[in-house]
């Protein structure tokens, strides 16, 4: 047992100098060693390729019609919201979503949270400029911000995956990114098993915005996964707050709101 574990930590240690050490060498180099893999097959893409053409076929993308305040998909086109937004208020302007979170998606999210799969993000970027880009120019959006982890939880991950896809995002549009402007305060119990009240309540005070903030009019609040929305009303009402005019939520993925 002493032995498997001694191992384990050995490897674990192994990993984090590998992954310091590509810190240091320039991203050309670091492709040319471990190219990007597709996300869905895990084969390396035709050169110039993020993705295998018949891979992405099988990714399920937001189409219309979706909610006009949350972008959640929606079965009837006769419909402007979905059930939670005629139910509850939020304080985003407008949300937006690149796919629907099932399938396939599922999987790769999984994999790029937990599986220290960090190169999905040049991928996820670039379909979300792709499909989002003039939407973000339209609404005049002037920074943006990822939704942060609490520290503890970014050391033992070991990056922050909403990060990631944001300074991707901002490469491509040419937005500044505002990384050091919200701050997570309260390690937060996973929102997964609980109520929409107690997710309400266990976001309570758990985001706090730098004390020499910018007075900015519109931002892009980025997340991976919208599935209440309550993490990104918790953390658009500090933003407000602070003096933020009107922020916009755009997110990798997107629950159903299928009935």
């Amino acid at each position: 047992m002493i032995t498997m574990r001694v191992k384990r930590e050995w490897k674990e240690n192994y990993v984090q100098r590998l992954l310091r050490a590509m810190k240091t060498l320039p991203e050309k180099a670091v492709r040319q060693i471990y190219p990007n893999r597709c996300p869905v097959c895990n084969r390396v893409p035709e050169r110039g390729r993020l993705i295998c053409p018949s891979c992405a076929r099988k990714l399920a993308y937001v189409r219309q019609p979706c909610c006009c305040k949350c972008g959640r998909p929606l079965a009837d086109m006769r419909q402007e919201y979905c059930g939670d937004c005629r139910s509850a208020q939020h304080e985003f302007a407008q949300g937006r979503a690149v796919w629907i979170y099932q399938g396939h998606m599922r999987r790769i999210l999984y994999r790029y949270k937990y599986g220290n799969r960090r190169d999905y993000a040049e991928f996820f970027a670039a379909e979300a400029y792709r499909v989002y880009g003039g939407f973000i120019r339209t609404a005049g959006i002037e920074a943006v911000i990822p939704v942060p982890l609490h520290k503890k939880r970014q050391k033992k991950r070991g990056y922050n995956q909403a990060e990631l896809f944001a300074g991707r995002l901002c490469a491509l549009c040419g937005v500044p990114l505002e990384n050091r402007l919200l701050y997570r305060v309260k390690n937060t119990a996973p929102l997964k098993k609980l109520s929409a009240k107690e997710r309400k309540n266990n976001l309570k005070k758990a985001f706090k915005v730098g004390k020499n903030i910018v007075k900015l009019k519109r931002v892009l609040l980025v997340d991976d996964i919208y599935t209440t929305g309550s993490t990104l009303n918790a953390a658009a009402a500090v933003l407000k707050e602070a003096g933020v005019g009107e922020v916009y939520v755009l997110c990798i993925s997107i629950g159903s709101g299928f009935d």
